[in-house]
């Protein structure tokens, strides 16, 4: 009785946990069905009801730097996603399956690049790439991007190769492939959800990301979805802020996450607690 008292107390909590932590996107999403003038009422509203209105909607599409700026987003976004889980899953079979010399140099490098503070990098990134001329530039930026999330990504995915015995390619190899073959046909599919979960990382990181943005996009015609949504006021500088249109605009940049996530959250549930191989 005591331990199913503890289980239903634990559940409890997490329950109210999970409540705390989603009720900000909740908000954000239902202030986006609502006009300004109805979240500025004193009593807040819960549900949209009788006030229910697109408009919000409407008025951030309507902006004219948005499709450009969701461009510029989604081109980063994938370019860094695709040269991260390339380079990444590359470097993790380097490490893990040879051995040479310098390798645990570079493994405690990629640890120490993780201490660095992006802050301490901005003027070096921004001098480095105005000097070839990729500012307000997607490969600009996605070079940094991808430098930035690599190390992790190399990291996460050399625990996820190491955990997969190389017996089992051996165990191929005797059976007639090559190496190669028996990489892609034994090794490979067990790294997937690793594969996801550094997809994620990488993902998260370079859609999200601001500072370096506002560092090497100073011009307001190359803008990502965080720096659009940063500017995203009423026209007139003298009137407020509409905050309906911007928890509109705030949605529409989830958006992508999310989906995201929930095609990907099976591969990534096993991907972040995985690692080794069953059966």
């Amino acid at each position: 009785m005591s331990r199913r008292t503890g289980r239903t107390l634990l559940s409890l909590l997490a329950v109210v946990v999970a409540l705390v932590w989603v009720f900000p996107v909740y908000w954000m999403v239902n202030s986006s069905f609502v006009s300004n003038a109805v979240l500025q009422q004193f009593t807040p509203r819960f549900f949209p009801g009788e006030y229910f209105t697109f408009a919000n909607f409407q008025s951030a599409i309507a902006d004219g730097s948005f499709f450009g700026a969701l461009g510029m987003s989604v081109s980063i976004t994938l370019i860094v996603v695709a040269v991260c889980l390339g380079f990444a899953f590359l470097g993790a079979v380097a490490i893990s399956r040879f051995r040479f010399r310098g390798r645990t140099s570079f493994v405690l490098a990629l640890l120490l690049i993780q201490m660095l503070p992006a802050e301490g990098l901005f003027i070096a990134q921004y001098k480095m790439m105005s000097s070839v001329g990729l500012l307000n530039s997607i490969l600009g930026v996605s070079i940094i991007y991808v430098a930035a999330v690599i190390p992790f990504t190399v990291w996460m995915l050399r625990g996820f190769v190491a955990g997969v015995p190389a017996e089992l390619e051996e165990a191929a190899m005797v059976d007639g492939l090559s190496r190669f073959q028996a990489f892609m046909r034994i090794t490979f599919p067990l790294l997937a959800p690793g594969l996801v979960a550094s997809g994620v990382y990488a993902f998260l990181q370079a859609w999200n990301e601001f500072t370096v943005a506002v560092v090497l996009l100073p011009a307001e015609s190359a803008q990502t979805l965080p720096l659009w949504l940063r500017g995203f006021v009423q026209a007139s500088a003298t009137r407020e802020t509409d905050w309906g249109a911007v928890m509109a605009a705030s949605t529409i940049v989830a958006v992508p996450v999310i989906i995201f996530f929930l095609i990907v959250q099976g591969r990534m549930t096993s991907g972040l607690v995985g690692g080794a191989v069953k059966g």
